[in-house]
C-alpha cells in the first residue's frame, strides 16, 4: 500500500450559494470516495478545514525572525477546504477514488514520502 494526501479544494462562494440538493450531492460524493477507499485500502483521517481567512501563515525564516501573518499566504479564487489521508495500492486507484469526488471541486493527490531514520516523537 502506498500513503497519499488528497487535498480538496474549492470556491467558497459556490459551497455558500449551494442549494440543499447540491450539498447533498457533494456529500454523496464524500461518502462514495470514503467507500471506494475502504474497498481498495484505509482511511487513515480526513476532515474538512475552516475558511482561508482563519489561516496563520509563518513567513520563511528562523525562530522569532519567521514573519507570522493572518490569512492565507496568497489570495486564490479557490482555497484548500479539506483532506483525506489514505492508503491505497497505486496512483491509479488513488486516482479512481478522486474522481469520486464532487466534480466542482479541484483534488491534488500527493504521495506521502517516508525519511528514512526519522521517527515522529
Amino acid at each position: 500500500m502506498k500513503r497519499y494526501v488528497v487535498l480538496v479544494a474549492y470556491e467558497p462562494a459556490a459551497w455558500a450559494d449551494a442549494t440543499p440538493e447540491v450539498r447533498r450531492g457533494y456529500s454523496d460524493a464524500h461518502h462514495a470516495f470514503e467507500r471506494y477507499v475502504e474497498e481498495h485500502g484505509r482511511r487513515l483521517s480526513g476532515a474538512p478545514l475552516a475558511d482561508a481567512e482563519t489561516a496563520t501563515t509563518l513567513g520563511p525564516g528562523t525562530g522569532a525572525d519567521r514573519v507570522v501573518t493572518d490569512g492565507p499566504f496568497v489570495e486564490l479564487a479557490e482555497q484548500v477546504g479539506g483532506y483525506y489521508d489514505v492508503e491505497l495500492p497505486d496512483l491509479d486507484a488513488a486516482i479512481a477514488a478522486a474522481r469520486l469526488l464532487p466534480s466542482a471541486y479541484t483534488v491534488e493527490i500527493r504521495p506521502v514520502v517516508e525519511i528514512p531514520d526519522h521517527t515522529p516523537l
